[in-house]
Formats: structure tokens, C-alpha cells, sequence
């Protein structure tokens, strides 16, 4: 996070900001707050050196846990908005920790006022509150509520199997959502991953110093709001997060005056471009979650996304269109028959995800192994001497002491991941009778492996590749348990993977920031664990509101869930190949499949200075299937953050993340009104919609 500029003669020293300091480190704290040494000169450590670290039982607390269920809903609602509609998933952990230290600063201050005694706020309360909120999001999307979970339901199948009848998936792979099994899936494999490596946590963070960039940017903001000049400038950053939440939401209830009772009508089909454009979905739809998430993405990912948006629905359907009759049947424009013009959208945008999951596994596997190589004959002391010491520096001493100080014995881990193991394997195949027990077991003994890969190459890269080992379950098992229910087996062992190898790299993450912030091994894993525990529970549970409020995974609708599609046809191909795809479909996915690889390789290698202006071939397959409007939006918000960083650089690191988050917060609280509105049947009272003007004028539309 940036460091605003602040004028001369306007500093405030508010004394119940910093009521929680203990008076040894007051004298650093009066010094900064008056500017009379600067505050690069203090070591961080240094300047909480007086202030004595709660034991790791203390860290976590009630009001904390409260805090953190209540954000972990929030979020988990806009992490699946976001899977349900585009698959494109920004860092939330920023929000997360600024909007924890809101909560609970408010509260202490409220209690200070009324002469309440209360327990002080810590850097470590903040780190266990922003741990568990992103343990339980996290769920929201590894958990598969946009992909594999409704790839598994008889709406999928029907998409998919339109008007083929050579196909090899079948009615037994069909599993529809209930919100029965989905809870009792979450906990029988969302533990599995935290157990996997947290026995590796001493190697990962203290031999081998792994950066990962997320846990370090979040240790350093939540150090940053705990000091004078950081709680400045986090009490700015919740003033604009508040000033745009509040615009955020009522702009959105705005909008649903106009949406009358289809997808055709208000802002949300608002038809900027033209209407010729808007065929195309090339329009602009006032998502000021999109908005905001282009304003977190990089402006590459939003550059992508455009330039996919536009190769694809600007030049390749179009042209595809004009051989209905000749490459496929005429009558397979639109709709859903992977026959038609539906097939080259899904097949494509899956060669382009393949070949660039492919192309990153191998690069992300490679860093790995050579990492891995290099450090193999060096001596990494467990217990350094006073001349080790001495060359460490004095933040490094404290933190190594106390991340050792709560150690997590080996032997706890091991027992309690073979129980779990266990459980899950008898557990799994009763709710799917088609998964083998054996095809459990082997994934969990290949978890702790493929955990620890993507742990480390996550803590070099900050790359976690949860989606490509799930993939890569997904078209073993399907492959190995054939046609009789192998659509089914591959989307649920992608399922398994996917939720153990996502957890171990966030779990790792975590581990940094609790290092950076002198939270204790401990307490951080206990908040993993409640916030687990949490995303077990609200995920399934917020689905279940989409799920019966909304049409989840109808193409034509908003919450089309487009890799739900991907993922199921993806298990299919796995089961039968390339089977049953339109004219010149499986040359035009090598194509594509070899292009992705071939654009990563130009970006690493021969152009890697230039790779700040090279596509990334994953962001471009995104709106090959689902169109480009998203990108859109995502692009005005990329464009909003440019001209700002020109206008004010220091200002706009400091509230750009605020901002973001204050748009994606109030669309997404709203999103959870309008579903409630939704299953009390309550429309919008308004149609707003656009027609040309000579349609109009045939109509003999009345002058108001």
C-alpha cells in the first residue's frame, strides 16, 4: 500500500486511536505522530517492540470470530457472484484485513468513549479475523459452486447433450444440487488440504524464506494499520470504502427498478455500443462490481479480457455464423447443441485453458524442482548460534523466535490427516455411489505431494494453480473410470483436488502474514480451521440462495455459470475424446491449444521484457464462451486507475484497493436483497428496454 501525502499543520493526534499502546512504546508512536523522526528510521518490530504479543489463545476471540462470519457471508456472496458470472476472481484479502480492523477499531473506540473496559486490538487479532474470512471465501470458489458442483446437475447435462445423441454421459453422472450433500461434501475434504502441509511450514517460511507476495502485501498493510501513521491512513482508505459502498448499493437498487422480469430489460442489457453491438454482447452494464474488480485486476488481465472479448464475439463467431449450412447445421446458430456454433465456443475457450493450465503447470512444476535442486546440498540451521544471530537482523529474530516458539507437532498432523483421510474415504462414495473408494485414496495420497507443490510454487510465483490440479484429477479419473458414470467420478476428484491443493497454498499464505505480523503458528491454524469450518457452512448455504432465487447455469441468463460447461465437457472428452464436435472444431482447438503455450513461451522467454504488453492467453479464453460485456466494464475500471496513477500516484495505491472494494461490497449486498426479493416473488415494477427506431414507430408507440 502507498503512503499519502499530508499537508503540514493539519496532523491530529486522536488519543483513543492509540489507547491499546502500552506507555514504553508511546515515546516512538508521540515521536511519528509528530513527525519528528521519520518513521523508516524504526525497524517494524521495533516500533511494536513495548508491546507485549497476546499468547496464541488470545489472538483468537470472540468478537473476532463474530466479525469474521459476518465478512466470510459477505464475501462468500461476491466470490460467487463472480464465479456465477465470469469465473474472474480478484484478491479480496486487502478488503478483508481493512474492513477487520474497521469492525473492531469501531467497537473498542465505542467502548473507550463509554468508559467500557475492553481488551486491546492487535495486529494479531486483525491477522486471525483476515485469516479466517479469506479460509471461508476461499471455499466459496474451491468448493466448486461455479464449476464442478453444477457441472454435476441435470441442467448441464441437458446443455451439453442437446441434440447429440453420441455421447457417452449419461444419466448416472447426473447429481443435482442439494443442500444436504454439498455440506456434508464440503467438511468430508475441506480439512484434508490444512493438514497436508502444515507440517512444512518451518521449511517453507524460515529455510527456504518463500516470499508469497499476497501474505506479505496483507502482513504489511495490517502492520501498517496498527501504527499512527497507518491508522491515518486506514481510517481514509474506510471512508472512501464507505462512501463508495453506499453508491455501490443504491445505484444497484436503482437499477432493479428497471429489470422488469427478464434478462431484456433494464441497465443490465443497456445496449451502449448499438444495437448491433449489443448481439454481439458488446455493451457496457453499469456492474459496478465488474467495475471494481477491473479496478483490483492488473491492466493486463483487463487488456486480455478486451482483446479475447473482441477476437472471439468481433471476428470469429461472426464469421462462424456465415457457415451454418456448411461446417454445421444450419439451424445450430443459436442455442445450446455443441453440434452448432455453441460446440466451437466451448471446445475453443477449453483448448485455450488447457494448453495455458498446461504450459504453467509444467513452467510453475520446473521453478519448483530447480528451487528445490539448488537449495538441496546447502545447510539450512535449525537453531542458529550467537554469530548466526548476529547477522540476522532484529525483525527476522523476533519472528523466527516466536513462529518456533507454538510449533505444531508432526505427529498431531500426520494422526489427524490419516483419520480424516479415512473418514472421507468411507464418506465421499455413499454420497457418490459411482466413486470408487479406492479413487479417494489414491487422491489423498497424492494430495500431500501436489499440496506441497502448489504451496511452493504459489510462495515464489504467488501462482496458485488449484484449477489446473484439479483438471488434471479431472480427466485421470474420468479417463480411468470410463462410461460407466466417469463424468461424474472425474468432476468430483477434480472436486477433491482442487479444494486439498487450494487450501495448502492458502494456508501457506497465511503462515507469512501471521510471520510478519508475530501471530502465532498456532492461532493462525486454528482460524483456518473455524474459518473452514465457517466456508463449509455459509458457501453451501449462500449457493443455495443463488441456486433458488436465481436460474443458476441457464447460457442465457445471468448467472450463466460458464465453467460448469467447461468443466463437464472437459469430463466428457475425458471419457469419449473429441467426439461429436462441429466441421474443422478439433483443428481450430490445436490451434489454440498450442497458440496459448506458444504466447506464454514468447512472454518468458524471447520477449519476456516485453511481457507486460503480450495477452495472457487464460484471460483471453474467459470471454470466448460467456461474450465480452464483462469485459467492458472490467476495462472502465482498468481505465479509472490509469488516468488516476497519472493524476496521483501516491493517492490512488492508497485508496484504488478502497474503492474497489467499496463498489464489489455494495453490488454485492444487494445482490443478496434481490435474491431475497426473488424468492418472494417480488418483480421489478419497471421494463426498460431499447428497440430501433423504425421497429419503434411500426409499433406506434404512444408520446408521454
Amino acid at each position: 500500500m502507498g503512503v499519502i501525502e499530508v499537508e503540514e499543520g493539519k496532523h491530529t493526534k486522536d488519543v483513543n486511536a492509540f489507547a491499546d499502546l502500552p506507555k514504553p512504546a508511546e515515546d516512538i508512536q508521540e515521536q511519528l505522530m509528530n513527525d519528528k523522526v521519520p518513521e523508516k528510521e524504526f525497524s517494524v518490530e521495533e516500533l511494536f517492540a513495548a508491546m507485549e504479543v497476546p499468547p496464541w489463545w488470545k489472538q483468537i476471540t470472540l468478537r473476532g470470530i463474530i466479525v469474521g462470519v459476518v465478512l466470510g457471508f459477505v464475501f462468500s456472496i461476491i466470490t460467487l457472484k463472480l464465479s456465477l458470472t465470469t469465473g474472474v476472481i480478484p484478491s479480496l484479502n486487502i478488503s478483508a484485513g481493512l474492513l477487520g480492523f474497521f469492525f473492531i477499531k469501531s467497537y473498542t473506540q465505542v467502548l473507550s468513549k463509554l468508559g467500557i473496559a475492553h481488551t486491546p486490538f492487535t495486529r494479531q487479532e486483525n491477522t486471525v479475523i483476515q485469516t479466517c474470512v479469506v479460509a471461508c471465501y476461499g471455499l466459496a470458489f474451491s468448493g466448486g459452486f461455479g464449476s464442478y458442483i453444477i457441472g454435476l446437475d441435470s441442467k448441464t447435462y441437458n446443455i451439453i447433450n442437446e441434440g447429440n445423441s453420441d455421447t457417452h454421459d449419461s444419466m448416472e453422472d447426473i447429481k443435482d444440487p442439494q443442500l444436504g450433500w454439498i455440506v456434508g461434501f464440503m467438511f468430508s475434504v475441506g480439512f484434508l488440504g490444512l493438514l497436508a502441509v502444515v507440517p512444512l511450514r518451518k521449511i517453507m517460511i524460515i529455510d527456504y524464506k518463500l516470499t508469497y507476495p499476497s501474505g506479505t502485501a496483507t502482513a504489511v498493510l495490517i502492520n501498517s494499520f496498527h501504527t499512527p501513521h497507518g491508522y491515518k491512513e486506514a481510517m481514509k482508505q474506510v471512508l472512501y470504502m464507505g462512501k463508495y459502498f453506499f453508491f455501490s448499493f443504491f445505484f444497484s437498487m436503482f437499477k432493479w427498478f428497471f429489470s422488469g422480469l427478464n434478462d431484456a430489460c433494464g441497465f443490465d442489457s443497456f445496449p451502449t455500443l448499438g444495437l448491433k453491438a449489443y448481439q454481439y454482447k458488446f455493451y457496457f452494464d453499469f456492474s459496478m462490481t465488474y467495475v471494481g474488480a477491473g479496478m483490483i485486476c492488473p491492466h493486463l488481465i483487463n487488456v486480455s479480457l478486451l482483446l479475447g472479448g473482441i477476437l472471439s464475439w468481433g471476428l470469429m463467431w461472426p464469421l462462424l455464423e456465415k457457415k451454418a449450412g456448411d461446417w454445421y447445421p444450419a439451424d445450430a446458430v443459436k442455442g445450446s447443441n455443441l453440434q452448432g456454433l455453441y460446440g466451437y465456443k466451448v471446445s475453443v475457450a477449453i483448448a485455450i485453458i488447457l494448453g495455458d493450465g498446461l504450459y504453467n503447470f509444467v513452467k510453475i512444476s520446473g521453478i519448483t524442482l530447480w528451487s528445490l535442486y539448488k537449495t538441496q546440498g546447502k545447510k539450512l540451521p535449525v537453531k542458529a548460534d550467537d554469530a548466526a544471530l548476529e547477522e540476522i537482523n532484529h525483525d527476522e529474530q523476533r519472528r523466527t523466535a516466536m513462529f518456533m516458539k507454538d510449533r505444531i507437532p508432526f505427529k498431531v498432523a500426520a494422526a489427524c490427516y490419516v483419520v480424516l483421510a479415512i473418514v472421507s474415504t468411507i464418506s465421499v462414495p455413499h454420497i457418490f455411489p459411482q466413486v470408487k473408494w479406492y479413487y479417494i485414496f489414491i487422491s489423498y495420497i497424492m494430495a500431500p505431494v501436489l499440496g506441497f507443490c502448489n504451496a511452493y510454487g504459489c510462495g515464489l510465483t504467488d501462482w496458485s494453480l488449484a484449477s489446473t490440479y484439479g483438471k488434471l484429477g479431472l480427466f485421470v479419473f474420468s479417463a480411468w473410470a470410463g462410461a460407466n458414470g466417469g463424468v461424474l467420478v472425474g468432476l468430483v476428484s477434480c472436486g477433491v483436488m482442487m479444494v486439498i491443493v487450494s487450501c495448502s497454498a492458502d494456508l501457506m499464505q497465511d503462515f507469512k502474514t501471521g510471520y510478519l505480523t508475530l501471530s502465532s503458528p498456532r492461532s493462525m491454524f486454528v482460524s483456518q480451521v473455524i474459518g473452514t469450518v465457517m466456508g463449509c457452512i455459509i458457501a453451501p448455504l449462500t449457493f443455495w440462495l443463488f441456486w433458488n432465487a436465481f436460474d443458476v447455469g441457464n447460457p442465457q441468463k445471468e448467472y450463466k455459470a460458464p465453467y460448469a460447461i467447461i468443466y463437464r465437457e472437459m469430463a466428457t472428452i475425458g471419457v469419449q475424446g473429441f467426439g461429436a464436435l462441429p466441421k474443422h472444431c478439433i483443428d481450430m482447438c490445436y490451434g489454440f491449444f498450442f497458440g496459448a503455450m506458444l504466447v506464454n513461451f514468447i512472454r518468458d522467454k524471447p520477449l519476456k521484457k516485453w511481457a507486460g504488453y503480450i495477452p495472457i492467453p487464460m484471460a483471453m479464453a474467459i470471454p470466448f464462451y460467456i461474450g465480452p460485456y464483462f469485459t467492458i466494464d472490467m476495462f472502465v475500471g482498468t481505465v479509472i486507475v490509469y488516468v488516476w496513477q497519472k493524476l496521483n500516484l501516491k493517492k490512488a495505491k492508497l485508496l484504488v484497493p478502497a474503492v474497489a472494494s467499496g463498489l464489489i461490497c455494495g453490488d454485492g449486498i444487494w445482490t443478496l436483497i434481490s435474491a431475497i426479493l426473488a424468492l418472494a416473488k417480488k418483480a421489478a415494477p419497471l421494463c426498460m428496454t431499447f428497440l430501433p427506431s423504425k421497429t419503434a414507430d411500426h409499433m406506434g408507440l404512444p408520446a408521454y
